[in-house]
């Protein structure tokens, strides 16, 4: 049995110009990311999936796998079901461990223990996604959905919600083709450090996030 990263990448970040490979504490977002996966002892091989020329060089210099990826399943209108897929279908291990490069503090012994966590549990659950909590008072439609207005808890009460970071989801090659999605029918929910699961999706994430970063090198 095979397991193999996959990162995928794109050009084109909308919110984020370029976020991939723009300057990041003196390297950029997906060398840092390819070279801590190339640094775990239990993958077999790290792959990436990019249609932008750019960062498959940087992939390959690195010694990963590069795949090019059609820009139809770069686009903005496609959707994720689909780019899973694809995604999955052109990819050559059993295990996929998906990993973000936009989430840069997530610590390489978290993700070793998930992987074996999951291996050890292969036949409970088809995949191992991570969360974090988030206790904050939640309303929809004007109306609170995780507590009683005229009952109202302290923060740290509050019911335990989890959000998918998707700093990593693992599972079986097959099982995302199936599901199109990195997410199986018999999920365990990974819950990691808030500061781990720290995902830059916009300018104030990404100053952040070098910020943490270059705190804890030194």
């Amino acid at each position: 049995m095979s397991i193999k990263a996959l990162v995928a990448v794109r050009s084109g970040s909308v919110r984020v110009a370029n976020k991939n490979i723009r300057p990041f504490a003196g390297s950029n977002l997906l060398e840092i990311k390819l070279r801590q996966l190339k640094k775990l002892k239990s993958l077999d091989g790290v792959v990436v999936n990019s249609n932008d020329d750019e960062m498959l060089k940087i992939a390959e210099d690195l010694g990963c796998e590069p795949v090019k990826r059609d820009e139809y399943y770069a686009s903005n209108y496609v959707s994720m079901s689909e780019v899973y897929k694809n995604m999955a279908e052109n990819f050559n291990a059993d295990i996929v461990v998906y990993a973000n490069c936009t989430n840069p503090l997530l610590n390489s012994s978290t993700l070793e223990s998930a992987i074996n966590f999951y291996l050890e549990n292969i036949n409970k659950y088809d995949s191992v996604n991570s969360a974090h909590l988030i206790k904050e008072f939640m309303f929809k439609d004007n109306k609170p959905i995780n507590y009683d207005l005229q009952h109202q808890p302290r923060s740290q009460d509050l019911p335990d919600i989890a959000a998918l970071n998707f700093a990593f989801n693992i599972l079986d090659r097959e099982t995302m083709i199936d599901n199109k999605n990195v997410v199986g029918t018999r999920p365990y929910i990974y819950i990691i450090d808030r500061l781990e699961a720290t995902d830059i999706d916009d300018p104030i994430d990404f100053d952040f996030a070098e910020f943490m970063y270059l705190k804890n090198l030194n």
